[in-house]
């Protein structure tokens, strides 16, 4: 009999034979491959889930993680460190600032009036003159030669005349006795009168060659500061050059010319129709430095159209010479004072959908929202007008992380010329009494090295997010950075 041969079984079969239970294995039914793509899937909608519930949780997480273990944004306590300062009643200058530039209240460029060499420079450059000084000396005889022979056609021309007069008056005897023709007579009147004509001409050309002599003799028309020499001695100069010998600027006093919008002028002209003496002051460039203080002297007589602005012109001493011709200047004109403003600094305002606000720190060391109204801003400070009372504590930094009722540490602001004595009712360890009015024991001691609340005409580092403008309002507080960290 012929065995019978049978195929070597595969792998797989041996597989699924070893598992007889697998319910793959039951016949007429074929394994699937859609499972493991399902399962992927599931595990991506999951892992994507997680990630979107982690990034809009983070921030949560974060300010309660900071709250309740003392990270950077708040302190063991869950009390959120801010700067604070104390709301000042005081006045409160407002000003107009403008652009300008420094103009000399003279300036003279002086010329040569007559022909010749020049023989003489009798003034060094930069030297301060006085009015009359002699400065240079052109050569002067050629009209001294010519006074010298005006003067002696005036001598003989006034000889003549002392004789045509002695002989007018013996013709005017004779003609009366007939001895002479009144002709005769008349002509000899007429020969005194030419001969008087010809000594007032003679006169004339002393008096030019003598003038002309004074002008080869340069003096200082006015009191001033000379430049640069523009001609060398030796040279010779002519009354028709067109560049002068040397220039004087008058330095004291000094004026400035700035431009302010045209909607102030009404201010300004109502001020000045009072008799009012209004001051200006002269800035740098970056409005850091008071170089000099004046008066508003004059207003233009007409606008410009193509910038809408006019122009004023204020007067200064300049006894120190700090004030240069050409130098820009920032100007800035005190046009009224607020009497008794309740001043915060500009930084401490808020504006939210209700309008402006400001975060005050109560006696427990909770912050409150309070709405205000805001006056005049002026520089880094605002004048409240309504909302808030004098010694009233204010958070000028950290508001970004503050809401109603949040524990605060409040700390006092020594960033900038603010307020600085703040009250220090916001103890760290216990409530303490109200802030307004705040008892002389409750005031910050600012650190050593630290500045008053000086006003708007203070120069210091500006808190993060004031404003420097008219309206002073801040946009917000964000991505401002605690001062004591």
């Amino acid at each position: 009999m012929h065995e019978k041969t049978t195929a070597a079984p595969t792998r797989p079969e041996i597989a699924l034979r070893l598992h007889p239970d697998d319910p793959n294995n039951k016949p007429g039914k074929k394994r699937s491959s859609a499972r493991p793509i399902g399962i992927l899937l599931v595990i991506a909608v999951l892992a994507g889930g997680f990630f979107v519930w982690r990034s809009t949780h983070k921030p949560q997480t974060t300010a309660a993680a900071g709250r309740g273990r003392g990270d950077r944004n708040g302190d063991a306590n869950g009390r959120v460190p801010v700067a604070v300062t104390a709301a000042q009643r005081r006045d409160l200058p407002v000003y107009l600032d403008g652009l300008g530039s420094v103009e000399a209240f003279n300036t003279v460029t002086l010329k040569s009036r007559v022909d010749g060499q020049m023989m003489e420079v009798r003034f060094k450059e930069g030297q301060e003159v006085q009015k009359g000084d002699l400065l240079a000396i052109i050569d002067p005889r050629p009209f001294e030669v010519a006074l010298a022979q005006a003067q002696a056609n005036l001598a003989k021309d006034q000889a003549q005349l002392t004789d045509a007069k002695l002989n007018a008056t013996r013709y005017s005897q004779l003609t009366k006795d007939g001895i002479i023709p009144q002709q005769q007579y008349d002509t000899q009147v007429a020969l005194t009168n030419q001969l008087q004509a010809a000594v007032a001409a003679d006169q004339a050309q002393t008096d030019s060659a003598k003038l002309n002599i004074d002008y080869s003799h340069i003096t200082a028309p006015v009191d001033g500061r000379v430049g640069l020499r523009l001609v060398d001695p030796g040279n010779i100069v002519h009354a028709s050059d067109q560049n002068g010998l040397l220039v004087i600027t008058q330095m004291q006093p000094i004026a400035v010319i700035f431009t302010l919008p045209e909607d102030d002028l009404t201010a300004v002209n109502n001020r000045m129709r009072t008799g009012s003496t209004l001051q200006v002051k002269a800035l740098s460039r970056d409005n850091g430095t008071e170089i000099a203080s004046g008066t508003l002297l004059t207003i233009d007589n007409q606008i410009d159209q193509t910038t809408g602005t006019f122009r004023l012109k204020a007067v200064f001493d300049n006894k120190d010479r700090a004030l240069w011709p050409n130098q820009f200047v920032n100007a800035r004109l005190l046009i009224d004072i607020k009497k008794n403003a309740n001043i915060i600094p500009a930084a401490a305002i808020q504006r939210g959908d209700q309008g402006t606000f400001v975060y005050r720190v109560k006696s427990d060391n909770t912050v409150e929202v309070v709405p205000v109204t805001v006056g005049i801003t002026e520089g880094t400070v605002s004048a409240i007008d309504s909302g808030l009372s004098p010694n009233d504590l204010v958070v000028t930094d950290g508001q970004d992380r503050l809401r109603a009722g949040v524990r605060v540490d409040p700390r006092p602001d020594t960033r900038s010329n603010g307020p600085a004595n703040a009250p220090a009712g916001a103890r760290t360890d216990t409530p303490a009494s109200q802030a307004s009015p705040a008892p002389p024991g409750r005031r910050f001691q600012p650190p050593a090295g630290s500045q008053s609340f000086a006003g708007p005409g203070s120069q210091g580092n500006q808190p993060n997010g004031s404003s420097n403008n008219s309206q002073g309002y801040r946009s917000g507080s964000k991505n401002r950075r605690n001062s004591q960290q």
